[in-house]
């Protein structure tokens, strides 16, 4: 699929990963909706790619609903989906004090992460479906994200490292299903990323964490994420696989 004149969606497009996704897809040529939970994260980055911002909770269908409506309505139909959404989590299952993690956080996690990204795929899908076939019966894509967590999970990553794994397990299952429909689905798994989260840490903590990438010896930039998932969108025999994006990193237990 060419990237130029195409609808696309990009959730967690307000920040980061999905902010640097949405610049790039926009930048070749794709009309991009911005969806983020943080409403003035999604207007900056729409404002400045020429595109939509719509503020959205993954985890609620009316809120993608209502996104996907407005996208439409102002581009068409998506064809190009891209799930970046999510959130950070590291919390023993036993605290210090012997008290076990509350069950409130870990099912938070997997909402987000995991429930958050097929409620968006089906919902996207759905209407993906209706479209006019174009080369190779191809009617449109979806890019999900996981994590390395997803095979490396560190301590007190459980909720995580679970999220993450429950969408490269869902990745190709979904990939099947929708091949009758022309839709693929293709998910990234990241390492080590300069992201706002990562820049909140203490600078020695960053290059203490970038040295223990193998090749090469820094954090991965979110220019490079978006290079992957654009090129995703463009290669149409991509599809039902899990690509890690690590510079060879294999994680440490802690």
């Amino acid at each position: 699929m060419q990237i130029s004149a195409q609808s696309a969606i990009v959730t967690g497009g307000g920040s980061g990963l999905g902010e640097a996704v949405a610049r790039e897809l926009a930048r070749q040529g794709a009309k991009v909706a911005v969806l983020d939970v943080n409403a003035a994260g999604a207007q900056r980055v729409a404002g400045e790619i020429g595109g939509i911002a719509c503020t959205c909770d993954v985890t609620d269908s009316a809120s993608v609903t209502a996104a996907l409506d407005a996208a439409t309505a102002a581009h068409g139909v998506p064809r190009i989906v891209m799930n970046i959404a999510g959130i950070g989590s590291a919390k023993r299952i036993i605290a210090k004090d012997g008290s076990p993690a509350p069950l409130e956080d870990f099912e938070r996690v997997v909402r987000i992460n995991l429930i958050g990204s097929y409620n968006v795929a089906r919902l996207a899908a759905a209407r993906t479906a209706t479209l006019e076939p174009m080369a190779d019966g191809e009617r449109g894509v979806i890019v999900n994200t996981a994590s390395v967590a997803a095979f490396d999970g560190q301590v007190g990553q459980e909720a995580y490292s679970a999220s993450k794994g429950g969408i490269v397990g869902m990745t190709l299952p979904l990939a099947r299903d929708l091949a009758q429909w022309g839709i693929r689905v293709c998910t990234i798994a990241p390492g080590l990323f300069h992201t706002p989260l990562m820049a909140q840490l203490p600078e020695p903590v960053q290059q203490s964490l970038a040295a223990s990438i193998p090749f090469p010896k820094r954090l991965g930039r979110p220019d490079e994420f978006a290079a992957l998932a654009a090129h995703i969108v463009t290669n149409v025999h991509l599809n039902g696989e899990v690509i890690r994006l690590d510079g060879a990193l294999r994680m440490a237990p802690r």
